[in-house]
């Protein structure tokens, strides 16, 4: 499996919810709605998910092992931390000088 293409389709400042992603996985299928949260100690992926009847999320699609998930969220977090770091840039570059 190959990530082939990420994107932040927004970023947020308010609450936990920091970022909405898709991902593109061997030029063959898209997976949008992946969420970037600030957990307590640090930042985490959600897979996209929709609420059952009683309540409780379920996602509609995961990676299957621990290895897997692991790399969606690394290269992930670091697209993330890329944009984030684009947006700052911009940012101080628009910024008036005092």
């Amino acid at each position: 499996m190959n990530i082939t293409d990420i994107r932040i389709r927004k970023l947020l400042h308010d609450g936990r919810l920091r970022a909405v992603v898709s991902i593109t996985v061997d030029d063959l299928l898209a997976i949008h709605d992946i969420k970037v949260i600030e957990g307590p100690t640090r930042l985490f992926v959600a897979m996209p998910s929709r609420r059952e009847e009683n309540g409780t999320f379920r996602d509609v699609v995961h990676p299957i092992s621990a290895q897997a998930r692991e790399y969606m969220e690394t290269a992930i977090l670091e697209a993330y931390e890329r944009e984030v770091a684009l947006h700052q840039e911009e940012l101080e570059e628009t910024a008036p000088e005092e």
